[in-house]
């Protein structure tokens, strides 16, 4: 007897070689369609008009690829005997591997379509609403594709998708306990919808962040901070707590207190009076409306309140520096003088 002849778990050893050599050829097939496709097709289609034919290229390698190997494991086992009930399991395994595998192709496809056409369109609009949807429904697309893969994937493995979904509703008490937090997100996400504390893009303050809103999704939401950091809070907790909309102020206060000095008589104060209201007249990244007066003798020096409102968008520390600027350069050319902490000791001889 030669050795290829001798039986090994029922099959000779020159059937495990004939299988095990069909799997090689799969999975170098697959290797070989994947280079292909990245090297020769996806130039192809870039020399088109069309980017849908991009899209399907660069979406399909890699599932196609998978797709290749799962047919040549499940073809190489197929020519191997083993009892029929590992013969059955192993083709309900692969037609669940195969309807999982097309619903990956799909989904990615999708996301991509959103990425490419639909996001284009939404960032020319002029509101924030479709801004703060487009993830949701994104994610809304995948996850009614992985639901509709993973039923269909259960019937071709033989269950009963019926009986399935009739035991969700008899263990539902039991799933609705453990997904506590993941409903309060839901409900969180549908909060923020309906209120609209803040949209993407505005700066907000919550939950000792201070950042710039990037996405609102189903279960949370993302604030790029003032650091370039990004951090991920539950739906549920925004919702929960307060929110400071900083985009939302129509103009930002600025209020300062002017100490002069106690030497400065009526004139003085009447002019630094003047020109604080002249610079605020001057300048076009402020609005018209003002608090400019004589408030109070401190211990120090005589206080002067300057309040004035920066336009929305305008630079809040630039706008500061220039008028900080020219009240120290009008100030000093009228030589009004700004006082600092001092005091003055009398004493009495006897």
């Amino acid at each position: 007897m030669s050795l290829f002849s001798q039986a090994f778990y029922g099959n000779t050893i020159l059937q495990w070689l004939l299988a095990f050599g069909v799997i090689l050829i799969f999975f170098l097939l697959s290797k070989t369609t994947y280079w292909f496709s990245k090297n020769i097709l996806s130039k192809l289609t870039k020399k088109t008009k069309s980017k849908f034919d991009d899209i399907l290229v660069d979406m399909l390698d890699e599932p196609l690829a998978f797709g290749i190997v799962t047919f040549g494991i499940w073809f190489g086992l197929g020519m191997l005997k083993f009892p029929n009930a590992l013969n059955l399991m192993i083709d309900k395994a692969y037609r669940v591997i195969l309807v999982l595998t097309i619903a990956w192709f799909i989904s990615r496809v999708v996301d991509s379509l959103i990425k490419e056409y639909i996001r284009p369109l939404v960032k020319k609009t002029e509101g924030n609403l479709d801004d703060q949807l487009l993830p949701i429904i994104r994610k809304g697309f995948r996850l009614a594709i992985w639901i509709v893969a993973i039923l269909i994937a259960l019937n071709n493995a033989g269950y009963d998708v019926g009986a399935v979904l009739a035991g969700l509703g008899i263990g539902g008490l039991a799933f609705a306990l453990a997904a506590q937090d993941t409903v309060a997100n839901l409900f969180g996400s549908f909060t923020i919808f309906v209120d609209k504390p803040f949209m993407v893009n505005d700066r907000i303050v919550t939950n000792g962040f201070d950042g710039i809103v990037e996405e609102v999704g189903i279960r949370s939401t993302r604030i790029r901070t003032l650091e370039g950091r990004v951090v991920t809070i539950s739906n549920a907790k925004i919702a929960n707590s307060p929110i400071l909309n900083i985009s939302s102020e129509p103009s930002r206060k600025v209020s300062n207190t002017l100490g002069l000095t106690y030497d400065m008589d009526e004139a003085k104060i009447q002019k630094a009076l003047e020109i604080l209201n002249q610079i605020v007249d001057e300048c076009e990244d402020v609005e018209d409306k003002r608090i400019v007066g004589f408030d109070s003798f401190g211990d120090f020096a005589l206080n002067i309140t300057f309040i004035y409102y920066i336009k929305k968008n305008s630079s809040i520390a630039d706008t500061k520096t220039k008028i900080n600027l020219e009240v120290l350069k009008r100030f000093a050319n009228e030589g009004i003088e700004m006082a600092f902490p001092t005091q003055t000791i009398y004493t009495k001889e006897g």
